[in-house]
């Protein structure tokens, strides 16, 4: 498939004080995703920390909170899965914390399939506030995702500022990147945004951003949330002069959609009037890149 919608959310954190508010608030977020013709949904970096309301005693807890959301990680990922499959859609679900065999936890976005199949993501690059207050630790490998709609690669907020990341995803067929975000200032929101356009113009592929909004003073690691959803191409041959395909209103709730043709991405790499796929090792000092994992969700 080369044509196809995505939506992209523009997700608030709410507090919910049930399970079942928590599924109903999701399953209404994908009906309407997929009513707008959605082959993709798009949910933001840690917008399933609002799971931690649930549990009041902890709640206000940095490490609560951790532990308290990484425990429904089972749950969460059953209910994204029934609703792939239920409305035909992929869905990249809202990163979470997943505390693995050693004990640390790590920020983890899935990409689910309609078919079932289910591929993960780990943050690799942590911000000051994750490993200095919160204690989030690295994950990893990088996965490039082989699915229907295309291959797909996945750069969990800060990890879109580094271009080695994306470059690795790229040079093992990367045409779609996905951006979910979470940002507590404008300052913050605009430099995974950039980042997500210098991706684009750099791999030559569409990058779609995914940010969490709105206030959630109850929570100390989701507290302010500021940002807009994006939809980013090369300035190049099939796509905007500035490569903006689309934007959100910053600060609404919503859905933005928007139609994503990676023939174009294919095209633009072939016949751009500028090739900076092909010429990448052609500047003093490339590095080696990061292996990549390829999973088929296919």
């Amino acid at each position: 498939m080369s044509g196809f919608i995505v939506a992209a959310a523009q997700y608030p954190i709410d507090r919910l004080s049930r399970w079942e508010a928590y599924a109903a608030k999701l399953e209404r977020w994908v009906a309407e995703a997929a009513a707008g013709g959605a082959a993709l949904a798009v949910f933001p970096e840690y917008g399933a920390m609002e799971l931690a309301a649930l549990d009041p005693a902890t709640m206000g807890d940095l490490a609560g909170s951790l532990h308290s959301v990484a425990a429904l990680a089972p749950q969460v990922d059953a209910l994204h899965a029934a609703l792939a499959q239920r409305h035909g859609l992929h869905i990249l679900a809202a990163s979470l914390p997943v505390r693995r065999g050693d004990g640390r936890f790590v920020n983890r976005a899935r990409l689910f399939a309609p078919n079932g199949k289910v591929g993960v993501q780990d943050k690799l690059v942590m911000t000051r506030f994750e490993r200095e207050q919160w204690h989030v630790s690295a994950g990893g490998p990088l996965h490039l995702f082989e699915t229907t709609l295309g291959p797909i690669g996945v750069t969990i907020c800060y990890d879109s500022e580094f271009p080695l990341l994306a470059r690795a995803l790229v040079e093992s067929g990367c045409e779609l990147l996905l951006v979910p975000s979470c940002t507590d200032s404008l300052h913050g929101y605009w430099r995974v945004r950039i980042g997500a356009q210098a991706r684009a113009l750099e791999g030559q592929l569409v990058a779609v951003q995914a940010p969490t909004v709105g206030l959630a003073e109850w929570s100390p690691a989701v507290d302010v949330n500021r940002g807009a959803a994006g939809f980013y191409g090369p300035p190049d041959l099939g796509f905007p002069e500035d490569g903006v395909i689309a934007t959100g209103r910053e600060g609404e709730a919503q859905w933005l959609f928007a139609e994503v043709d990676l023939n174009r991405v294919r095209e633009a790499r072939r016949e751009g009037a500028v090739r900076p796929v092909a010429h990448w090792p052609e500047q003093p000092g490339a590095a080696p890149l990061p292996a990549v994992v390829r999973l088929d969700l296919r």
